[in-house]
């Protein structure tokens, strides 16, 4: 084979006798575990698709599968990853949508070389480089897409961890739960401002019985978290104060000067109530 048209007039001229061999390779490929999530018609049609763009793009003579010439290919694997993100499938269980079609791709390419060894050594070496540099985007594409994933999966959690509870009119609490660190206040005070603003209240009791250690990083995000009520207008309780907390705050020499703090949610709700001028008595 002398260049890259010739290549793909071969996979054009056995593209059925290709499709059959390949379908049936991907088809053998699929762990027990994934069987239930592809069928053998949608690798059939996959492996269909993937030609469509694949002779195509051979044919364009250019061999940078970066270039423009192979978008559509780039984006048939890019698409066939986030699919298989999305079905559970692994790193290499994607990869091997490529890699099996190393196997018929070489028979074609050894019965087209009519027995000339240096023709065939070399097709098969175009044909290595091709399918692993493809096989290597798919692998980059699904990591990015499985990186995605979590990302959005991890946001979801940390809301789910910062829920805003409206205890009373005008009364707010979060239950702080874990660790906090950067990205999970921005996320509370987002959550908990947006809710000020919706129920209009008055006062936010962050409730921190749940955090485990408040070193300096967690004292200055939980000041912050405070400035940024204040500045919607609203006032600020810090409860679940530990006598431990309350003397690494001191050891710590972290200023919570200004804040009001208590030792736990019940007397926090009592402080809360009295500010808003709500009082009960005992029947």
């Amino acid at each position: 084979m002398s260049g890259k048209k010739e290549f793909a007039s071969i996979i054009r001229n056995r593209r059925a006798d290709l499709l059959s061999k390949w379908s049936a390779d991907l088809t053998a490929s699929v762990g027990d575990s994934a069987r239930g999530r592809v069928s053998r018609e949608e690798l059939a049609l996959q492996a269909k698709q993937f030609f469509d763009v694949l002779i195509p793009a051979i044919e364009s003579g250019v061999a940078d599968i970066d270039a423009a010439a192979w978008a559509e290919v780039r984006a048939f694997l890019d698409d066939l990853s986030k699919r298989r993100v999305l079905a559970g499938f692994s790193s290499d269980e994607t990869a091997t949508f490529i890699f099996s079609l190393k196997k018929p791709i070489f028979d074609a390419l050894d019965e087209a070389s009519a027995g000339d060894g240096a023709q065939l050594s070399e097709s098969i070496w175009k044909a290595t480089l091709l399918l692993d540099r493809l096989g290597l985007h798919t692998v980059k594409s699904f990591q990015k897409t499985r990186e995605e994933v979590i990302g959005r999966q991890q946001l979801e959690l940390l809301e789910l961890s910062t829920p805003v509870v409206k205890l009373w009119d005008g009364i707010l609490a979060l239950p702080m739960i874990g660790t906090l660190d950067s990205a999970r206040t921005q996320i509370v005070m987002e959550s908990l401002l947006q809710k000020i603003v919706e129920t209009e209240s008055q006062i936010a009791i962050i409730d921190i019985t749940g955090v485990p250690t408040v070193d300096t990083l967690v004292a200055q995000h939980l000041l912050k978290t405070v400035t940024a009520i204040r500045l919607m207008g609203a006032d600020c309780i810090i409860s679940g104060v530990r006598p431990q907390i309350a003397q690494t705050i001191v050891h710590l020499g972290v200023d919570l000067q200004g804040v009001t703090t208590k030792a736990n949610l019940a007397d926090a709700l009592a402080l809360a109530l009295k500010r808003s001028g709500i009082s009960f008595t005992r029947q």
